[in-house]
């Protein structure tokens, strides 16, 4: 399965990209599992699993981490935002 991924603020900036096509393995078929996968490749990566790291997905944000991806799907990363 192949996704697209679009990198916002602080992820874009960290990550060195504001995008990238990404095939996935087996059993990558959720937000939560994408998450687990991308944070497995270290840092930088590893600041997707912070609290309030949110995902949208084909311009819908993801309820929730059990949200299914498929196949072609647009996925958006959203770093958990701070301040006052």
């Amino acid at each position: 399965m192949a996704v697209t991924l679009s990198y916002f603020a602080d992820a874009r900036e960290a990550l060195g990209r504001s995008e990238e096509r990404l095939e996935l393995p087996p059993g990558v078929a959720t937000v939560g599992t994408l998450r687990q996968y991308l944070c497995a490749r270290g840092e930088p990566w590893t600041m997707l699993a912070r609290s309030g790291t949110r995902f949208a997905i084909n311009g819908a944000v993801a309820p929730g981490l059990a949200s299914p991806i498929r196949d072609g799907d647009e996925i958006a990363v959203f770093p958990a935002i701070t301040g006052g």
